[in-house]
């Protein structure tokens, strides 16, 4: 089976359970088969976790989730030793991090401290404890929600946090067709809907997902493809409604994902489409605003846009 046939079967299966969020789906899965993490935001009900549960799922992953709360404390995260006196002996119990797929529910609710606790993780695929570094599973995978309205008791993201996520995807409301689609799917589970009531089957496995990403890592980019990422990155840069522009690490993740895109869609190689596909997934949550222009209500996708739109498109 091919891998767009694959992802088609996949798509498929989560369309047992949500509905209207195909983009969301897509770059999840581009975030997944390119070694990423994604950060997803949009208010409450929209089904974020739903969507989460329903792709490990399909993809056969151990999967964990933790509710970040402001008393979480890292170790609830990571792990801790445990004294066995039989032994003698300190003994490292493995927290919940230690799964293929990890959901950080309202990430923005914890700690700065807490939320830390999971850099190493997603930077290194590692954890550290009492010098001892500890392997997570392969694959692994962060998926992390937050909500943007309700700010009470929540701690913002810092920039070594955000830019460890490969997109930042906004989940918004479905549309009215959609809506009514989810009334008619869900209406009987009492709002306890999950994929096994669903009947979501796994398609694929760990071991699907690592080929898969060797594929993606092979997909060609031509030159004139990499020049062009850097024009974008470079402009972000001088653009004086941003004080933050984007980093290597930026334009990196950017060509990743965008990779992923491309196999998608069939091609062995990238495309300027691609790129401007996953320029706003992959930047918005990377570059800051000036205090100015963010007084003036306007939003960063916007300046993205303009940049996209100023900067020059290689043939």
């Amino acid at each position: 089976m091919s891998l767009t046939d694959r992802v088609q079967t996949i798509r498929d299966e989560l369309a047992k359970v949500i509905f209207g969020q195909d983009d969301v789906i897509d770059f999840s899965l581009a975030a997944l088969f390119s070694c990423g993490h994604v950060l997803l935001e949009g208010p409450p009900g929209v089904a974020k976790t739903l969507l989460v549960k329903s792709i490990s799922a399909a993809l056969n992953l151990e999967y964990r989730r933790i509710q970040m709360t402001p008393d979480l404390l890292p170790n609830d995260i990571t792990g801790s030793s445990i004294y066995r006196e039989d032994s003698g002996t300190f003994e490292f119990h493995r927290g919940p991090i230690f799964a293929n797929f990890l959901l950080a529910d309202e990430i923005n609710r914890a700690s700065a401290r807490t939320q830390s606790a999971l850099l190493e993780a997603m930077q290194e695929l590692q954890v550290t404890y009492d010098g001892t570094t500890h392997s997570l599973p392969a694959p692994f995978l962060t998926f992390a929600t937050q909500n943007p309205i309700e700010q009470e008791g929540t701690y913002p993201l810092p920039l070594a946090q955000l830019d460890r996520f490969m997109f930042k995807l906004m989940v918004s409301y479905p549309s009215a067709e959609d809506e009514v689609r989810v009334f008619a799917a869900h209406h009987a589970t009492s709002g306890l809907s999950s994929p096994e009531r669903m009947l979501v089957q796994k398609v694929m496995g760990p071991e699907d997902i690592l080929e898969t990403r060797q594929l993606i890592r092979e997909t060609f980019v031509r030159d004139e493809v990499l020049a062009y990422v850097q024009r974008l990155l470079q402009a972000t840069r001088d653009d004086d409604a941003l004080d933050v522009g984007g980093s290597p690490r930026a334009g990196l993740m950017l060509l990743t994902g965008a990779k992923s895109l491309a196999r998608f869609r069939g091609r062995e190689y990238v495309i300027p489409d691609d790129i401007q596909e996953a320029f706003l997934p992959a930047l918005r949550h990377r570059v800051v605003l000036s205090p100015t222009v963010e007084l003036e209500g306007t939003t960063t996708d916007e300046v993205l846009g303009q940049i996209l739109e100023m900067v020059e498109v290689p043939r």
